[in-house]
């Protein structure tokens, strides 16, 4: 049984925020044409490096949501896979730190994504970057988009809810 009380606090402690240029700095993108990012405050963030916390959330997810990301990611034609050491599911880890993980894809439609994983004194920062190479890319994103901040808040969320 979920404990509705226990939903609320961790829905109370992931806010969706401006990216801060900071954070935008880690980007290795050209050009970046969407960007979001969310903070979940979390009193034990430091416990774990960026990277961990990356594949909390996104390898951590219940099976049924890391299956709709592979739906999705492949409507978007990207192009995921690699060394599982080096990837956090099929995403290339671009850069591994302590206090930052950047994983990145391509997509053969005419996408370059990057999602990164920042790790603050107590706080999570998980923050997407996109480059759109064509404009049926853009229109494709365009029917997408809607579904995006959504999925990455319920992959946060439930990183923190399961700790």
């Amino acid at each position: 049984m979920v404990d509705s009380t226990s939903t609320a606090q961790v829905t109370d402690r992931v806010h969706d925020i401006a990216v801060p240029a900071a954070t935008r700095a880690f980007s290795t993108l050209s050009r970046i044409d969407y960007e979001n990012a969310l903070l979940a405050e979390v009193a034990s963030a430091g416990e774990r490096p960026a990277e961990q916390w990356a594949r909390a959330i996104i390898e951590g997810a219940p099976a049924e949501m890391r299956e709709m990301l592979a739906q999705g990611w492949a409507e978007l034609g990207m192009e995921l896979g690699g060394d599982a050491d080096r990837s956090v599911l099929g995403w290339s880890l671009r850069q591994a730190e302590p206090d930052l993980a950047v994983l990145g894809a391509t997509s053969g439609l005419g996408f370059r994504v990057e999602m990164l994983v920042e790790r603050r004194p107590h706080a999570v920062l998980f923050g997407s970057f996109v480059q759109f190479d064509n404009e049926e890319a853009r229109a494709l994103w365009a029917t997408k988009e809607h579904q995006h901040a959504p999925g990455m808040r319920a992959l946060l969320e439930g990183a923190v809810t399961r700790g």
